[in-house]
């Protein structure tokens, strides 16, 4: 039976129709446990180095891949994607975090969610087509720059009392910082990296992240018979059960129930629920909305070409926005839909959403059996990971082929927007993209409007020319001045329109002008009119004057009605 859902929209429809629709065999359970047992080996790791990047213990972000993981797997409209802290977020989650603590950093994502529920409702799925890809390139590039920089505190292990928020200052701070460096700590991450980018390479199908951990840790064992301390998950991190025991590292216990506000803001005290302190978590808040609903439909649109299926882009919205709601409740941050981790679902098997809630499932397990051997981790090796995922983010190869072989506008696009991400905002750096982008596009179809002379048409005191192109506010002024100039020694004008897809109102006002400003002594005759620029003549009430302006179905009635006697 056909379900109409929520305004038209249909959430849970990627559950729904892999699981219902289709008939679901014990054959694909089997697949969707396989694909999200791997998903999930990757997701543990990247879930407690993301938190760490952005500011908080790295239960939180496992805390992220489980609740808000089950939750849009379940809702959402894309039935591949596995859903979870993501590397674009780190850029606009650290600055929060330092700012308004833990419990901003949830509200923020809670209100994050909000306006992603109200996007899909408002059917603003499909708007993502409208962003160009030298936008989306050029602040993927910026993320994945700032994400390396900020691993390289960890990596090379270098004592800094604080990290300045902007990214000049911390480029100079780090410089400043290396002669601290810790020859244990960049030994480690060298090897980590090192595997993590040959691992692919030996042609096996589990995944790298596990086994580059395990050479991490293998090192760090190793300096350890040489008195050799490096940090690690437990020596920078602890935590209070609420019975009072103390821990280091990562608390074994399930997500607990939470109201956001009540946890402790950066002063350490509750956040004063109040429209000032909302108000200032708004910004940050519709930052993380825009961000999380071009990564997770950026996602579904890649996995559509992976699988032939189809997402449900306004459901998909839905599902993001539903999961970003819940997630805080149980100190969840900020999630989205992860393409690396998506795409690997779908290579490793995946047919469902199930896979997605088995990654969800896996994660929760290794909180409750893993967690005291998840704190000896070192974060040298947490750092490799996402200096390999900056590196994939950034896609060098798809810069450095626009670079070579795109428009000079696109170019143009793309290192404004990488700049302005880097420098300043994401959100600015979309913004300034798109209304660029947007611009010099309406310049290049501007310049495709042009005027041409019909071969055969040629008689005394007749001009007849083809309008080719919209005649819209960027080309309109230029056109009709060139009409007028080229006029001067014909008395009848003829006009063939057949070629004019669009007449908007900048157009329309440019035409009348030019039909006013024409000596009374001249004709002005247009033909072959289409559908929308008839349409906005009628509108416009705008009518033939005896002697100076007609209006004819074809050319060549035109041309037989002016011909010579």
């Amino acid at each position: 039976m056909k379900t109409h859902g929520i305004n038209g929209i249909r959430p849970f429809s990627a559950l729904i129709d892999a699981c219902g629709r289709e008939k679901y065999t014990s054959q694909r359970l089997i697949q969707d446990i396989i694909a999200g047992i791997t998903v999930g080996i990757i997701a543990i790791p990247l879930a407690m180095a993301l938190a760490i990047a952005s500011g908080v213990p790295p239960q939180y972000g496992l805390y992220t891949s489980a609740i808000a993981g089950i939750v849009i797997a379940v809702t959402g409209g894309s039935r591949y994607s596995v859903s979870g802290p993501t590397a674009a977020f780190v850029v606009i989650l650290y600055p929060v975090s330092q700012q308004f603590g833990i419990s901003g950093l949830l509200i923020a994502t809670l209100l994050s969610g909000v306006f992603l529920l109200l996007m899909g409702l408002a059917r603003l799925g499909r708007l993502i087509e409208y962003i160009p890809l030298s936008v989306t390139l050029g602040f993927t590039s910026g993320i994945g720059i700032t994400i390396a920089t900020m691993q390289v505190k960890d990596f090379l292990g270098l004592h800094m009392s604080t990290v300045p928020e902007h990214y000049i200052d911390k480029v100079v701070a780090l410089a400043q910082a290396v002669p601290t460096l810790q020859v244990g700590d960049t030994l480690i991450g060298i090897v980590t990296l090192f595997v993590l980018i040959s691992w692919p390479k030996l042609g096996i199908r589990l995944p790298g992240h596990l086994p580059a951990l395990l050479a991490g840790v293998a090192v760090m064992g190793i300096l350890s018979l040489f008195d050799v301390h490096v940090a690690t998950i437990g020596s920078r991190f602890s935590y209070t059960l609420a019975d009072g025991t103390l821990g280091k590292g990562i608390p074994p216990i399930l997500p607990q129930f939470v109201l956001p506000w009540n946890l402790p803001s950066a002063s350490g005290q509750s956040i004063d629920l109040s429209w000032q302190s909302l108000s200032a978590l708004l910004p940050a808040a519709f930052s993380m909305a825009v961000l999380g609903a071009i990564e997770s439909l950026l996602c579904a649109v890649v996995l559509d070409g992976m699988t032939g299926k189809k997402h449900n882009s306004n459901a998909e919205l839905m599902g993001q926005g539903f999961g970003n709601i819940v997630a805080p409740f149980f100190g969840g941050i900020t999630a989205t839909a992860a393409i690396a981790r998506s795409a690997a679902n779908v290579r490793a098997g995946a047919t469902s959403p199930v896979s997605a809630i088995v990654h969800a499932l896996l994660v929760l397990l290794a909180l409750l059996v893993l967690a005291p051997w998840l704190s000896y981790l070192p974060l040298a090796a947490m750092a490799s990971l996402l200096l390999m995922v900056a590196w994939n983010m950034s896609e060098a190869h798809k810069v450095v082929d626009l670079l070579r072989h795109g428009p000079k506008d696109d170019i143009i696009v793309m290192l404004l927007c990488l700049s302005l991400t880097v420098l300043f905002d994401m959100v600015i750096a979309i913004t300034v993209g798109i209304v660029l982008a947007s611009l010099l596009f309406m310049r290049r179809i501007a310049r495709m409007t042009r005027v041409s002379e019909l071969p055969g048409t040629h008689a005394q005191q007749r001009l007849v020319l083809r309008v080719n192109g919209p005649l819209f506010f960027a080309a309109a002024e230029r056109i009709f001045s060139e009409l007028l100039s080229r006029s001067e020694d014909y008395q009848t004008i003829v006009l063939q329109w057949d070629a004019v897809p669009v007449l908007d109102a900048g157009g329309l006002n440019a035409f009348l002008r030019f039909t006013d400003v024409l000596p009374a002594s001249k004709r002005l005759i247009i033909t072959d009119i289409p559908f929308q620029p008839l349409k906005t003549l009628a509108r416009a009430n705008v009518n033939p004057i005896e002697g100076r302006l007609s209006f004819y179905p074809t050319l060549a009635q035109a041309l037989e009605e002016t011909a010579p006697a």
